[in-house]
């Protein structure tokens, strides 16, 4: 694994899940990455609304996130 000062860790040893915190259910979730690798993708459990975080250039080392 692999670390860029900026950015999130690379290859083989990435990660291939991130946590989010559904603040409209006040539930927290595991999304997985696509099949492609450019995006997360996952939905709240109780309301079903959808999240989507993207990969980009640069990232960020965060593995939990929240969505409002």
């Amino acid at each position: 694994m692999t670390r860029d000062k900026e950015g999130p860790p690379e290859g083989p040893a990435a990660p291939q899940s991130l946590g989010v915190m559904f603040d409209c259910c006040n539930v927290y979730r595991r999304v997985f990455k696509r099949a492609d690798g450019t995006a997360y993708e996952g939905r709240c459990p109780k309301c079903g609304r959808a999240v989507c975080l993207v990969v980009g250039p640069g990232g960020s080392g965060s593995r939990v996130w929240r969505a409002t």
